[in-house]
């Protein structure tokens, strides 16, 4: 199949192409910078660029800027738009454009669309929240269903917190306990809903090959924690004094708006149309995903 994909050079957009390599499948892989082709993947620096004979079966759309990726200014606000919200937009009006349209796209989209929720368990079908990230969220799936319009299968993958060695939220997520202090953001009791990195991979595949899916769906994993309990599941992987709250003024006075919006609240997202196709998890719960990513019993490891 040929795919093309935005934001394949980020942290999940790396580990698809390498999946969908090994599987056989060609790529076209859209980046504003430079990178040399390889055996099957092609890399351009716009959409034009793109071959359009023979057009892509599948588009992959997993570009944006990262939303912890600078204090929340009105600035950096518009960048996080501009490149989720506007990038989609002409991505989908490309789309329209070609001769023959693809069968599917998948749009990466993030469990902030539920905006800041306790304990509720939420399925797809729970209605959107308030707050910047909800409504960024609302913006950017607003364009990629425009789609489906002209036939084009769409699915809406709501992202929880990509945890996996080597990049993404766990490399801050672990520094504190790597220099041996235990702690969690606030009261602890807020939901951090998650999912491994092989499983967010692998449930991109799962979802281009089910034809009968598209709309919502949450690619978590089925056992969100709270930041309490992730502060112990982390524990035991690293020699650490008691745990210990960090104040959320802190946070606010260090982090701002994001502080209130990503770390001090959370959401408890259930899986629940993966659940219900038959999908499976290579790491269901914390425990099975830490001893992945750190080695297993590793609680005597120094700081």
């Amino acid at each position: 199949m040929h795919i093309l994909m935005t934001g394949g050079t980020g942290f999940v957009g790396e580990a698809l192409r390498e999946y969908w390599l090994a599987a056989g499948h060609e790529l076209t892989i859209l980046s504003r910078s430079p990178h040399p082709d390889t055996h099957h993947c092609r890399y351009v620096q716009t959409l034009e660029a793109v071959p359009a004979s023979p057009s892509p079966e599948a588009v992959v759309n997993l570009a944006g800027a990262s939303l912890a990726g600078a204090r929340w200014t009105a600035a950096y606000k518009k960048t996080l738009v501009d490149s989720r919200v506007e990038g989609t937009r002409a991505l989908v009006a490309w789309m329209r454009g070609l001769p023959v349209p693809p069968r599917v796209l998948l749009n990466a989209s993030a469990i902030g669309f539920y905006g800041l929720r306790d304990s509720e368990p939420l399925g797809e079908d729970a209605a959107a929240g308030s707050g910047f990230a909800s409504e960024l969220c609302q913006a950017w799936e607003a364009q990629a269903a425009a789609v489906a319009e002209f036939g084009v299968r769409v699915c809406l993958l709501r992202l929880g917190v990509v945890l996996d060695a080597g990049g993404g939220a766990f490399v801050q997520m672990a520094q504190p306990f790597r220099m041996g202090i235990a702690s969690w953001p606030g009261g602890g009791g807020q939901y951090l809903s998650w999912v491994h990195r092989a499983d967010a991979v692998a449930a991109f595949d799962f979802l281009l090959q089910q034809e009968a899916m598209s709309g919502p769906v949450n690619v978590t994993a089925p056992a969100p924690v709270t930041q309490r309990d992730f502060c112990t599941a982390m524990r035991e992987h690293f020699r650490t004094l008691p745990g210990m709250p960090v104040p959320g003024a802190v946070m606010r006075l260090l982090l701002g708006e994001m502080a209130d919006e990503l770390l001090l609240t959370g959401q408890r997202v259930m899986p629940r149309r993966l659940q219900a196709s038959g999908f499976l998890w290579r790491h269901p719960d914390i425990n099975s995903a830490l001893e992945a990513i750190l080695g297993p019993h590793a609680g005597d490891r120094l700081p």
